[in-house]
């Protein structure tokens, strides 16, 4: 894996995520890494903000090395990798009335058109929210070396393409603020729901224009292996630590669906999101196991009431960002995967607790698959 990383002459070049790590552990001083991974989910990303709101709450969220992004999981990324000071913000932008509009018709521009809607409506969203003020505080941290990376989808190759925010953000310059709205509101749009967004990349010399969707589209939450691995070099480190927030249930299940084109898009979509996430999932658990991290999780279990993840209004955002707060902040919302002689043991802890957060579903424990 690579990260398209902005140097200080202000042109791209793809870092192996190995070099990353190593620069990374160095700039650690020998401590364990901590990693945070967002999932997309459409307007299930008010789980993922209020869970990290609640975690602030609860006194259990650590500073992350490491923050990581796709779709929904990236407009949460920014405030998960600057902190609780920016939890006001994060309750605003996920809790608030203004996402209630996003979905504005192109009317019978949708014939001749990249998208059913308009993504004029989702740009001033993030571009409200994301203030110089925002770039700046992303600057200074990325001075410490960690690393903020939202993913989208080329759509002319068909790959994902890793950004990394933080040096965007130091070396941008005039034009971060702009690039860093354009890298996440690409991440964001759902291809044929919202039209792809052009972001301009001046590297090898050249300056190409490129189209950009989803990260979604090619992968739901990434957690790059190289930063897993042990830190050989110096005895006694501590291992890694991984935190993966998925924006959605584990559990597809049969469901009724509406036959009219956003029900069924939706339900296609996150049929398709939730074999993924799965196959991601437990490919993230072999390599934490390999390399000796610790690999938390958390997702919402089955039977939660999110019909459509398209529905962003303030009515389906604010309680979902309020139950995964609540969970978070009664210490309830990570599930740890058990060893192999252990998984049954897990599921009868379970269900010995009472409250349907995540950590206490059995439905949702051991990828709810198990």
């Amino acid at each position: 894996m690579t990260f398209r990383t902005l140097g200080s002459d202000q042109k791209f070049f793809e870092l192996s995520s190995v070099t990353a790590a190593e620069q990374l552990r160095a700039a650690r001083a020998g401590k364990p890494l901590t990693v945070l991974a967002l999932s997309g989910g459409g307007a299930g990303g008010a789980f993922g903000a209020g869970a990290v709101a609640g975690l602030t709450r609860a006194g259990m969220r650590p500073e992350f090395d490491v923050v990581t992004g796709v779709s929904a999981g990236a407009l949460v990324a920014p405030y998960a990798f600057l902190g609780s000071s920016w939890d006001a913000q994060l309750l605003d932008a996920f809790t608030g009335d203004a996402g209630d509009d996003l979905l504005q018709s192109r009317g019978l521009g949708v014939i001749f058109g990249s998208s059913l809607y308009s993504g004029r409506p989702l740009r001033q969203l993030i571009d409200a929210y994301v203030t110089h003020a925002m770039v700046q505080a992303i600057a200074r941290e990325a001075v410490k070396g960690r690393l903020l990376l939202v993913a989208t989808t080329d759509v002319a190759s068909g790959d994902p393409v890793v950004w990394d925010l933080a040096s965007i953000a130091k070396n941008g310059g005039s034009s971060a603020r702009a690039l860093i709205r354009d890298v996440l509101l690409a991440s964001a749009s759902v291809p044929g729901m919202f039209p792809p967004v052009i972001i301009r990349v001046a590297e090898d010399g050249l300056n190409d224009a490129q189209a950009h969707v989803d990260g979604a589209a090619t992968v739901p939450f990434f957690v790059p292996p190289a930063l897993l691995q042990k830190e050989r070099s110096v005895p006694g480190t501590g291992r890694a630590a991984v935190f993966v927030i998925v924006d959605g249930s584990l559990s597809g299940g049969a469901q009724t669906t509406r036959l009219t084109a956003r029900a069924i898009l939706s339900r296609s979509i996150r049929a398709g999101l939730n074999h993924m996430l799965l196959t991601t999932l437990e490919l993230t658990d072999a390599t934490a196991q390999l390399e000796g991290a610790e690999l938390h999780y958390s997702s919402l279990p089955a039977d939660y009431p999110l019909p459509d993840v398209f529905d962003f209004s303030a009515r389906i955002r604010a309680p979902l960002f309020h139950y995964a707060y609540q969970c978070a902040e009664s210490g309830r919302l990570w599930m740890v995967l058990p060893a192999a002689d252990d998984k049954e043991t897990s599921h009868e802890m379970a269900r010995s607790e009472s409250m349907p957060c995540p950590a206490d579903n059995p439905v949702n424990g051991y990828f709810a698959t198990r």
